[in-house]
């Protein structure tokens, strides 16, 4: 057997594989061997077909197969030793001569090849690096969200602003037969005026289109399916059975325990600085996924290669489940080609600069990625050994391990921009964050 290459272009080359009968035919004689064994053939005992038969009826269709293998295993291991960084898969080139009688067999197979380059990691720019903070109203409505929570139910005869009242919403004809228990505040203000001074017994009529601020509260509060939510424009009435009235929890080492654990926070100045550090914790992900999103278009768009694009609009062919015209496959080249030169420059930056994960740093990663799940719940941190049992089941799910290997990845390649390219630091609150860094998506 033969294996050679011709280089057409710096993207482009076709691997000629010559095959000769010495290379297949002990293969196919020790497989027909073994269909003559277990032959069933009326007229013959079983394992004593005559060997010309079995060739005849099976000889073709096995030397085919055994050929296709060989094709296979020789010309993965020739693209392996010879080093070749492809994009795709080989392509077969037609044969239209191809006569499976003969002895000996050429094929030649089209390769697209991965481009050389160099990557451009910073444009003409400076890249905007924002640094989220909390305000004081948010941390005032946080602290009023404890209070909220932690406080107790009174109740009373009439409703007020901001009351809660229980009751049960009903329409025949719209099949609703709701009970619940409404917060006024997350009503209209239509319809929190028509609450204002009720009591129980008393018989609310409302729009389905009139009562909430958030349509999404029609399911979970009147019982309106998730399809129907946004179009509904019906006529409910609300019964009122009970009203309480919220007293918020005292700023107090009570209600400091219970948020953060006991003696964590000792005095509301502590509990501002608490609350500032978690939140602005939270605001720097989504500002370090901005910086990426952001580093990631800048180097895209500043290294520059050609890829072999006539070979991959081919490749698309026939590369997925159902097989696609050549205008569908240049079609899904176009939505496919910045996807693609971003994953050739990822794929440079890691081996270029050894970002390889290791087992024990992914398992640390995981154990981290758990604990700040338990705290984002509220709950106590788990153990030492209940991470290690956590970790440990969930490395056992393949789709997991990977999933949380790209997120490590994805965090490595963050810090090395973080490290080479260019920022601008920027101190924004969050409302700042979101009209300055999304202003381009509203054009």
């Amino acid at each position: 057997m033969n294996i050679s290459k011709e280089q057409i272009d710096a993207l482009n080359a076709v691997v000629t594989v010559n095959i000769e009968k010495a290379d297949y035919s002990e293969r196919v004689d020790n497989v027909l061997k073994d269909y003559r064994k277990n032959a069933d053939i009326p007229g013959f005992r079983k394992g004593h077909v005559p060997m010309g038969m079995v060739k005849k009826q099976y000889g073709t269709a096995v030397k085919v197969d055994e050929i296709n293998k060989i094709l296979q295993e020789s010309l993965n291991n020739f693209i392996t030793e010879e080093k070749l960084d492809i994009l795709g898969n080989p392509l077969p080139q037609e044969n239209e001569t191809l006569d499976w009688n003969a002895e000996d067999f050429k094929f030649d197979f089209e390769l697209g090849l991965a481009p050389e380059f160099e990557v451009k990691l910073q444009g003409k720019k400076a890249i905007d690096s924002y640094k989220i903070v909390a305000t004081d109203e948010m941390i005032d409505e946080q602290i009023a969200s404890f209070q909220k929570q932690y406080g107790t139910l009174s109740p009373i005869e009439t409703a007020v602003e901001g009351a809660l009242v229980a009751g049960i919403f009903q329409n025949e004809d719209a099949d609703i037969s709701k009970q619940t228990t409404l917060e006024l505040d997350n009503l209209e203000e239509g319809a929190q005026k028509l609450f204002i001074g009720a009591k129980v017994n008393d018989v609310i009529t409302l729009n389905t289109k009139e009562i909430f601020k958030n349509s999404q509260l029609l399911v979970s509060q009147v019982g309106v399916s998730q399809e129907l939510k946004d179009t509904i424009d019906v006529d409910v009435n609300f019964t009122i059975s009970e009203i309480n009235e919220r007293i918020l929890a005292d700023l107090d080492q009570e209600l400091f325990d219970k948020v953060y654990g006991e003696g964590t926070v000792k005095s509301v100045t502590e509990l501002k600085e608490k609350i500032k550090s978690e939140t602005e914790n939270q605001f720097a992900h989504q500002a370090d996924q901005f910086l990426l999103n952001k580093v990631t278009e800048s180097v895209i768009e500043n290294t520059e290669f050609d890829l072999p694009a006539e070979f991959l609009k081919k490749w698309l062919r026939t590369a997925g489940e159902k097989e696609l015209t050549a205008e569908e496959a240049a079609a899904e080249y176009e939505k496919s080609e910045k996807g693609l030169r971003f994953q050739l420059i990822e794929g440079k930056i890691i081996k270029d600069n050894d970002l390889q994960i290791q087992f024990e740093e992914l398992k640390d990663f995981a154990k981290k990625m758990i604990a700040n799940q338990y705290a984002q719940y509220g709950m106590p941190a788990p153990s030492e050994e209940d991470l290690e049992g956590t970790a440990a089941r969930i490395f056992q799910n393949q789709d997991e391990v990977k999933r949380l290997s790209e997120q490590l990845m994805s965090t490595k390649v963050l810090d090395f921009y973080k490290e080479n390219v260019k920022t601008k630091a920027k101190e924004v609150s969050f409302e700042e964050f979101i009209a300055e860094a999304y202003k381009n998506d509203e054009k």
